[in-house]
């Protein structure tokens, strides 16, 4: 990318933008932005870094001299300042070009990637190396409790990076993590997952073995080797594989794992380690990315230490409160294998009680019918599992729609409910549950601030 000295953000306002934006401030580049939704934390985030913000888009707010214009992923063809950029023929560069080019370049790059997990390990991994005093930058999608904030780039050797395989841009629909010049990548598992760009499986195991060819030799590729789909995947790798599990076949073996309700203990090797996380999920998780953190030159001890001092991740099975003796726990899982695995650790953390499990089918999957028995067996683990209404259900065909009653009514036992409204599923819940009880809140939305509500009503 030629010499560049002035970037305008179309899309400022995203969590990953508006960091990048800000960190391009501190690197002493001129940053203009402009987003549909300007409110706080980050509007107040990017007044304080200097970033000057216009709310709404429109072509006239581009400004002239501008030398690069950052398309957001969330913004397609027909917004206002994308057509701008096209018609006056200026440069137009998706985020994960500028990252590639400004930060990541020429410095030691771990990519955490996988349908599940992503946010954990990756957070889990920029913790080890902060704690032992590597100070990495990172780039996460969710808001790790020990970082304090999603994204930070200091002039550092490491990056830690949730790579995602959505794809870039309108104009680039590749996956975003090809462009983050990985030397460490982590396959966390594959699954099928964001049906609205992928017509398969084998799609998307196509995007991940193309990430692993452009890791180089002396890199390393994590990968979970107790999953078919990642070993089909690394098996014609060019860089050195190291498989990670409980299976026989996996170099580096988790072995003698302990639950409790306060989180995990297992074994890699000679090494005994602990989280306070449960569910066999997290261990794979924290298995990965002291792999990862091995390979970058951590310590068996400064691994041990990093992941028992390290505190989630907000919305990972977060207790948003408790009223009348009922626990109200927030938590992301929104695709059926992260559900099931959050229903089994909730189980362990409250082995007392009903566990009462409400669901939001909102992802763009989930929404959609391919996974309409595997849901209503997912939520088997729950002793009353209540699906709510399709939010927008209109973007979705009717002949693709999931039918959440009839998820609902192939819960295992008997167990579920079709509640459409969120007032509704108040109401029966705080008639329903008695002290003692959990109600896990899963949906990757805000779910209409049913968490609130719910402590609201529980409390009267």
């Amino acid at each position: 990318m030629p010499e560049k000295k002035h970037f305008h953000f179309v899309g400022v306002c995203g969590t990953a933008m508006g960091s990048v934006a800000a960190a391009m401030m501190r690197k002493g580049f001129t940053v203009t932005g402009s987003d549909a939704n300007v409110y706080p934390p980050m509007s107040d985030f990017l007044r304080d870094e200097g970033v000057e913000v216009v709310e709404g888009y429109r072509g006239s707010n581009i400004p002239e001299g501008a030398d690069a214009i950052v398309i957001g992923n969330a913004i397609s063809r027909g917004n206002d300042e994308a057509e701008e950029a096209l018609d006056r023929r200026l440069l137009y560069v998706s985020l994960p070009e500028v990252m590639k080019e400004y930060f990541l370049r020429g410095k030691r790059n771990l990519v955490v990637a996988g349908t599940h997990g992503k946010t954990t390990t990756s957070s889990l991994l920029a913790w080890l190396l902060l704690s032992a005093g590597r100070d990495p930058g990172w780039m996460i999608g969710g808001l790790p409790r020990n970082l304090g904030r999603g994204a930070h780039f200091p002039d550092s050797e490491f990056n830690v990076l949730e790579g995602d395989e959505y794809d870039t841009a309108f104009f680039d629909k590749r996956s975003k993590f090809l462009h983050y010049l990985p030397e460490v990548a982590v396959i966390n598992n594959i699954e099928f997952d964001h049906a609205d760009i992928y017509d398969n499986l084998d799609q998307i195991k196509l995007s991940f073995e193309r990430l692993l060819r452009v890791v180089p030799r002396n890199g390393l590729a994590v990968v979970n080797g107790d999953d078919p789909n990642c070993l089909d995947v690394a098996g014609g790798a060019p860089c050195p594989v190291t498989k990670v599990g409980f299976g026989s076949n996996c170099d580096v073996r988790i072995e003698s794992v302990e639950y409790t309700p306060g989180g995990s203990a297992f074994d890699l090797g000679a090494t005994r380690f602990s989280v306070a996380m449960p569910g066999e999920f997290n261990v794979r998780n924290a298995a990965m990315a002291a792999t990862a953190a091995r390979h970058a030159g951590l310590s068996d001890e400064e691994i041990r230490e990093g992941l028992a001092s390290f505190q989630g991740i907000a919305r990972r099975q977060e207790l948003r409160g408790v009223a009348g003796g009922v626990k109200v726990i927030d938590d992301f899982a929104h695709h059926p294998t992260a559900i099931r695995q959050a229903v089994e650790a909730l189980r362990q953390q409250h082995p007392e009680g009903r566990l009462w499990v409400l669901f939001e089918p909102r992802s763009n999957t989930t929404k959609r019918k391919i996974f309409q028995n595997e849901l209503a067996e997912c939520l088997a683990g729950a002793d009353v599992a209540v699906i709510a209404a399709l939010p927008d259900p209109e973007k979705v065909p009717p002949e693709d729609r999931l039918d959440p009653a009839a998820v609902a009514a192939n819960v295992p036992g008997g167990k579920g409910r079709y509640i459409p409204g969120v007032e509704a599923i108040v109401e029966a819940v705080a008639a329903e549950t008695v002290a003692g009880d959990v109600v896990a809140v899963l949906s990757n939305g805000g779910f209409g601030g049913i968490h609130q509500l719910l402590l609201e009503a529980l409390a009267d």
